[in-house]
């Protein structure tokens, strides 16, 4: 699990703390202090569901590659038109 924390927290590393305090601050006077645990609770929400919906797609993704494809099924007609055609062609 921590594979994928740290590619998505890689950005982190380029901001210096004064950044950091600087975008918190931002943050806080935009939203204000009662707002920020509530879009916290949002966020976290949002997270979840999107996690669960791209697994559930990954795994959507997989049983079908696993799953042998079925044969090609041939239109009964078909073979008789062919014919048609050979026969009409000589």
């Amino acid at each position: 699990m921590q594979n994928t924390i740290i590619p998505d927290l890689a950005f982190v590393q380029n901001l210096s703390p004064i950044q950091i305090l600087v975008v918190v601050f931002l943050i806080l006077l935009l939203f204000g202090a009662k707002r920020l645990p509530e879009l916290g609770r949002g966020m976290g929400k949002f997270i979840k569901e999107f996690k669960k919906t791209t697994r559930e797609i990954e795994d959507d993704i997989r049983s079908s590659i696993d799953e042998e494809p079925a044969a090609p099924k041939k239109k009964e007609g078909t073979e008789n038109t062919e014919t048609h055609k050979v026969n009409s062609e000589t």
